[in-house]
């Protein structure tokens, strides 16, 4: 499944943003049977999970994530979003979207820049 990413862009903190991920090629039942979520990866740190939605829209936060950040989706219009709010310096990071499909095959978007300025 081939993901495009965008929204990112500098804020200052406390800022919000609204990234969204795209699945334009993929057919609907395969977008909408595919688990969903956003990873990111600061300069010097490991890739880690921001959210993740399932096919049956229950999520989960990373802990950086929780209280301030939303993972949703819009199967129709295959897409998965990620509101970000009350943003921090540390939110600074690469922001990746992934999906698996029902049959275990995973997909990375090329990542979208977030920069938070104190």
């Amino acid at each position: 499944m081939q993901l495009q990413a965008c929204g990112g862009g500098l804020v200052q903190a406390g800022g919000s943003l609204r990234l969204s991920c795209a699945a334009p090629r993929s057919i609907f039942s395969t977008f909408s049977g595919s688990d969903m979520a956003w990873y990111r990866q600061a300069p010097g740190k490991e890739r880690e999970l921001v959210a993740s939605i399932t096919r049956n829209h229950n999520t989960k936060y990373g802990d950086a994530a929780k209280g301030r950040f939303t993972i949703s989706r819009v199967n129709a219009k295959k897409t998965v979003y990620l509101q970000m709010n009350s943003l921090k310096p540390d939110d600074t990071a690469v922001y990746y979207c992934y999906a698996e499909r029902f049959d275990g095959v995973e997909s990375w978007g090329k990542g979208t820049l977030v920069t938070v300025s104190s």
